[in-house]
């Protein structure tokens, strides 16, 4: 029996009941969620959708290459600082104006619990998820130009997504819930995709399912479509008034789902 909570599936967002056992144990936890699955299986939504199902503000950090963790705590603006001293503005002795929360910070200062998306964690160099345990350990951190500890009124609910590009240190791990997205099975995805459309009929639909799961599954298909472009591509064709019956045998607008030279020539050629 999973744990009951609060977070279900939303009118734009469709998780499963293994999806939403792990948010809600994470939650009851108190304990960051570890998202890992392939491109397109709804890893950066699902932030959203418990922000909406909870009704709690979301902040979005996005992980780059470049990004340090301390850039989610704060910035001292030294450079606007210096600024507005040369043109004699008042108040430049006042350190903390000069300070910028970044989005874990934002989402510590909340006088109500938050949603916090740290989204592609393993975009960052290694030594930036151990840069953040004492952090989302104690909900704390130190300013030091101010002397001042920005702690959590609210442990926010942490969701962290990562594509696997890298490893993350154990230490990292054993303080997070983790939870891998499996791609949807053709019901699932029915569901999923009827949520993008006020009404998809239903033969088109089948059809344009059948040949996105049979181009899924060939072995030599590098880069696989993702959901976004299955619904991009049930959009195209409905705009085109192409007929169901010609969707597996021609597959119309096959470049709105297919993204590669080779992955085209494999897919023309078992057509």
């Amino acid at each position: 029996m999973g744990i009951r909570g609060d977070f279900k599936s939303t009118g734009t967002y469709v998780a499963s009941e293994e999806l939403m056992s792990a948010v809600n144990v994470a939650i009851a936890l108190e304990k960051p969620l570890l998202i890992k699955g392939e491109p397109g299986t709804g890893k950066t939504m699902l932030a959203k959708a418990i922000s909406e199902s909870l009704g709690k503000k979301l902040y979005i950090w996005n992980i780059k290459s470049t990004t340090k963790a301390q850039d989610g705590l704060y910035v001292y603006d030294t450079i606007q600082r210096l600024y507005d001293g040369q043109f004699g503005e008042e108040g430049v002795d006042d350190i903390s104006r000069y300070i910028k929360l970044g989005k874990l910070g934002e989402a510590f200062s909340q006088d109500e619990q938050a949603v916090l998306l740290i989204d592609e964690i393993d975009k960052a160099d290694l030594e930036f998820p151990n840069d953040l345990l004492w952090e989302l350990d104690q909900m704390e951190f130190y300013i030091h130009e101010t002397r001042e500890t920005v702690k959590a009124k609210h442990r926010p609910v942490v969701i962290i997504t990562s594509n696997a590009e890298k490893e993350l240190p154990d230490a990292f791990l054993r303080r997070c819930i983790f939870h891998y997205i499996a791609f949807p099975d053709k019901k699932l995805m029915t569901e999923i995709v009827n949520t993008h459309f006020d009404h998809v009929e239903e033969n088109l639909l089948n059809n344009a399912l059948d040949a996105f799961y049979e181009i899924r599954d060939m072995r030599e298909i590098k880069k696989k479509p993702s959901t976004s472009e299955l619904v991009d591509w049930i959009r195209a064709l409905q705009l085109g008034g192409i007929e169901a019956e010609r969707i597996r045998k021609e597959l119309p607008f096959i470049g709105t789902i297919i993204k590669k030279d080779e992955d085209m020539e494999a897919v023309i050629h078992r057509v």
